[in-house]
């Protein structure tokens, strides 16, 4: 299995910051020894759930148009961690924000976390 647990969401102004985390777990993580994609989403209400940003398993790094410039994923392969650190936030940026993760040469990402409300108020 593979187990994603997200923290560091919250309220903040428009043009602050804020830090998300991301800690995967589980046998199934542990084992796959060719690595794994890490990504965030997030979905607003009434909206349909969309990328943000991508953590590549060889170092590389994806984020959507609409992130780009202001957010900064990261990981900590040591720690199974992936972070996002959200700058200049907006309140289009409001949303929950989703953890997952695709093994290497998966079509999908197939493992997700519960998520973490970001409130972004103007």
């Amino acid at each position: 299995q593979v187990q994603l647990v997200e923290s560091g969401g919250g309220l903040v102004q428009a043009g602050g910051s804020l830090r998300l985390s991301c800690e995967a777990s589980g046998r199934t993580f542990s084992s796959y020894s060719l690595g794994w994609n890490l990504g965030w989403f997030r979905q607003a209400p009434g909206k349909e759930r969309e990328f943000v940003a991508a953590s590549i398993w060889s170092g590389g790094a994806l984020y959507a148009d609409s992130v780009k410039g202001r957010f900064t994923i990261s990981r900590d392969n040591a720690k199974n961690t992936v972070y996002l650190q959200m700058n200049s936030l907006k309140p289009e940026d409001t949303a929950v924000y989703y953890c997952a993760a695709r093994a290497r040469g998966a079509e999908k990402f197939g493992y997700w976390g519960q998520g973490t409300q970001v409130t972004v108020s103007s």
